[in-house]
């Protein structure tokens, strides 16, 4: 493609940008710019800043015969805001607006502020403190790179009874701690991280302590947990009913590594690591929610309950409330007589109005601004919920009134409607190449707590309807949005985020790792009801990135979830180290699932039962592994709900499954996905596949592999054969080939992991993770037969093998290219982790194969490779 236009970001104006392809005889247009700002004139010598160089592309676009390239010069973009790009911010279909990298250049948009000045204010506990601004407010900190950890207790603290307002203990103690209100509980339990804010901490009636949860937070989370039930959430309602740890108290610091910020105050405190010195070291204080935000219009549509004070009811209406039969809100407005009608007065572009279809409906006359439209019909053959009947789109922008009048059938119900306020008008064709968004916050938990649904999905505590965590590169409705070898890193938020039913739009080959919440999310929980394909999330793609340690705050969150979709596709990604799910796939639960089968498992009857617009989606040659290092009830691969075309799943790798999951887990409602050739790889004991509920259904799994024979199916009008079952490692040549061709190719990593796809373990080898021994990614491999070895072949001079060494450790046998290098020993008095007990340097630039094996010893761990 031609590129017409470039405009560069330049730390000086000294260098020149040529234009690639520009057309004959028109000069290119160049911008200038620099991290910090230096004006407003995008010309040299004088550069401008990113949102100055944004308004310039505005100008640009209309005229451009290609691509507007805004190149970025390395450096750190310093923002306090994010860089909003909007409809007016978009390319044209086939000429993209494209911000990338310079050649060579690592541009940083950063959300932080550095922090210096440090002094040691406490030599007993190590505690050095700086000065802030006054009100600033965060809940991360970065220390050279590495996430600092909020002061908190140890993990599950002993003696905490739950009382009406909170938790009590014996322990006198916690009322010495100095601002209560900012302390926070946090309880894991089941699937869900569940946290609240403190209102007090007094003494006990009986003594000890009595801490007193803030009551609103103390109300959604255990009192009146939100459970609209499908397709909102599903049974279980795990609660804020424990103590797993209380974190943000000043009291609490003396562990190297924590942190504790007093904005009241303005100080910060930290107690450095080993080899830390804070006089030197890059102190980075995330203060912005969000980097980049790229939004169309409308924003996001929700429905509003048929209960809304406008509505306006003509006629002999009833209204009906606690029907169990899927209504939003669990009510109705119905009536029984022709005529009667229900209109909306809005300001906008169109109206949806949801009802319920059954055999006993009819017709129904639709009105726009007091001219018929439409007759449509409610008459369907089953009773389905909250299904849009009704379809005004495509409006002129301005004040309408939409009626509905009964015009047969025994009844006519309302039950929800969405109004479209404004033109629907993506941001569209930009694309970001190169780019590193780093160190993001977010502040609501702080008073609001963290209301938790499943898998980084929650309710909105004054609404209790569904929200998420933010990320900090933020989509809503965008179509052809890239994002291509992008870094985000380092971030109390999520990463990457498609939302607002975002069309065609793609994350490829980048790296989405320390993350605070999920590393990429695509599509809404709340828009199953859809029917005009301009607002469904549709044509998405997740591929070729490194999705690694989401969830570092927020433990429910997983490396990529995906909500309502049609034709997304999650191909060759490497996604690990998940404190929960790998990937979550699907929403909805039962819904889609036929009143017959709800029965089936048991579920109430009449039943919750609707539509979705779910499917098509291909879940592809993914590498998933370490994951459910936290939390219960997941796995790697975890779709949940019904869809309305067939899926695939195919050709991927779940390995290390650390506890309280399953490996292919198509949970409750799951339907019409074809899953085959695939290979499960230490499984832990896990079921290799999990169907546990009638609901789940129509579905096919055939042509896997397995280290394991075990898996159930409960599932109506399932096909499932028996995997492959391997238990020696050597998996047959068509299982090695779909090891070989997943996830995002062998990068030339220095470093190999033990779960890397490029080590092989021949034997009766296990896999254990979340261990805190210090081990490479905290988590090894390990075998306690002898004979049992593990091979990796790799390209370069030397390589390092890095095992534990501990008294229960023995001989290692070590062989290089096929000859042998004598045994080397991992038996020590004192546990060590990373031990290189076996190195060689000197070797002929090229391909070669290390295999160690284990000769003796109790154990035998293998925690990683180095490569030179």
């Amino acid at each position: 493609m031609r590129i017409a236009t470039v405009v560069a970001h330049l730390v000086t104006a000294a260098a020149v940008v040529a234009a690639v392809g520009a057309t004959p005889g028109r000069p290119p247009d160049v911008l200038y710019a620099a991290p910090s700002g230096h004006g407003s004139v995008c010309t040299s010598p004088a550069p401008c800043d990113l949102a100055t160089a944004r308004d310039r592309v505005r100008a640009l676009v209309p005229r451009a015969a290609g691509d507007v390239v805004v190149e970025l010069r390395g450096g750190t973009y310093s923002l306090t805001t994010p860089l909003r790009l909007g409809v007016q911010d978009s390319g044209r279909p086939g000429h993209r607006v494209v911000y990338r990298a310079a050649a060579g250049q690592t541009p940083v948009f950063s959300g932080a502020m550095k922090i210096g000045g440090f002094r040691k204010t406490d030599a007993a506990k190590n505690i050095y403190r700086a000065p802030v601004p006054k009100g600033v407010a965060s809940r991360e900190l970065f220390v050279d790179g590495v996430r600092a950890q909020r002061a908190r207790t140890a993990q599950d603290p002993g003696g905490f009874s739950v009382s009406s307002t909170g938790f009590t203990t014996a322990d006198a103690s916690y009322t010495a701690w100095t601002n209560a209100a900012r302390v926070e509980v946090v309880a894991n339990n089941g699937w869900k991280q569940l946290r609240c804010p403190l209102a007090s901490i007094t003494p006990g009636a009986s003594g000890g302590s009595a801490l007193t949860v803030d009551p609103g937070c103390w109300n959604n989370n255990h009192n009146s947990v939100p459970n609209p039930s499908f397709p909102f959430n599903g049974a279980g309602l795990p609660s804020l009913d424990r103590v797993t740890w209380l974190e943000n108290a000043y009291q609490l610091l003396g562990t190297p590594g924590q942190f504790y910020l007093d904005p009241d105050a303005g100080y910060l405190y930290y107690v450095p690591r080993p080899g830390e010195d804070l006089a030197k070291a890059d102190v980075e204080l995330p203060v912005a929610p969000e980097l980049l935000d790229l939004a169309g219009t409308p924003g996001h549509l929700a429905p509003l309950d048929d209960t809304d004070w406008r509505a306006t009811y003509t006629g002999s209406w009833n209204y009906s409330n606690g029907r169990h039969l899927g209504d939003l809100g669990a009510d109705v407005h119905y009536t029984q007589n022709n005529g009667d009608a229900f209109s909306y007065t809005f300001t906008g572009t169109g109206l949806q109005v949801l009802t319920e279809t059954n055999s006993d409906e009819g017709d129904i006359d639709v009105y726009v601004d007091g001219v018929k439209k439409q007759t449509v019909s409610a008459k369907s053959a089953e009773r389905l919920a909250q299904q849009a009947v009704v379809s005004v789109t495509g409006l002129a922008k301005g004040k309408h009134t939409v009626r509905v009048v009964k015009a047969g059938g025994d009844y006519l119900l309302i039950d929800a409607f969405t109004v479209i306020p404004d033109v629907v008008a993506p941001v569209h064709d930009v694309a970001f190449e190169g780019i590193t968004f780093a160190y993001t916050t977010w502040t609501a938990p702080n008073t609001a707590g963290y209301i938790d649904n499943q898998a980084g999905i929650l309710w909105d505590p004054a609404t209790r309807t569904p929200t998420r965590i933010p990320a900090a590169v933020q989509v809503h409705r965008g179509a052809r949005i890239t994002f291509t070898g992008v870094t985000v890193q380092h971030t109390g938020t999520s990463g990457i985020d498609l939302a607002d039913q975002t069309q065609d739009s793609t994350v490829s080959g980048g790296s989405i790792t320390d993350v605070g919440g999920s590393g990429v999310a695509v599509g809404e929980v709340d828009d199953y009801y859809q029917t005009q394909p301009s607002l469904m999330t549709s044509g998405n793609t997740v591929a070729g990135n490194i999705v690694q340690r989401p969830g570092q705050e927020y433990q429910d969150a997983v490396g990529v979830w995906v909500g309502h979709s049609r034709g997304t596709t999650l191909s060759h990604n490497d996604i690990g180290y998940t404190p929960y799910s790998g990937v979550s796939i699907g929403w909805g639960w039962g819904w889609a699932s036929s009143c017959a089968l709800q029965a089936k498992q048991g579920l109430p009857d009449p039943c919750l039962h609707g539509t979705t617009y779910t499917g098509g989606n291909h879940v592809v040659g993914n590498h998933v592994h370490s994951v459910m290092g936290v939390l219960f009830d997941g796995g790697p691969i975890y779709t949940l709900g019904g869809q309305a075309a067939p899926s695939e799943f195919v050709g991927n790798v779940l390995g290390e499954c650390i506890d309280g999951c399953n490996m292919i887990y198509h949970d409750e409602g799951s339907s019409l996905w074809d899953t085959h050739d695939n290979v499960v790889k230490f499984s832990n004991g896990s079921s290799w596949l999990h169907l546990w509920t009638p609901t789940i259904h129509d579905d096919y799994i055939h042509g896997n592999f397995t280290d394991t024979p075990q898996y159930e199916n409960n599932g109506t009008d399932v096909t499932v054969e028996q995997s492959t079952v391997v238990s020696d490692g050597r998996w047959p040549a068509a299982a090695q080939a779909i090891i070989d061709a997943a996830g995002p190719g062998t990068p030339p990593g220095k470093v190999l992991d033990d779960d890397d796809l490029r080590i092989s373990y021949f034997g009766s080898w296990r896999s254990s993770g979340s261990r805190t021994y210090g081990d490479l990614e905290n988590g090894v491999h390990y075998s306690q037969q002898d004979g049992d070895s593990a091979s990796v072949t790799f390209t370069g001079t030397g390589i390092s093998f890095l095992t534990e060494t501990n008294s229960d450790e023995g001989d290692i046998g070590v062989t290089l290219d096929g000859v042998s290098k004598g045994t080397v020993s991992a038996n020590t008095a004192q546990r060590q982790a990373q031990v290189p007990v076996y190195s060689v340097t000197g070797l002929a630039a090229g391909r070669h194969t290390l295999t160690v094996s284990k000769l003796s010893g109790s154990y035998f761990l293998v925690d990683g490779f180095r490569v030179r």
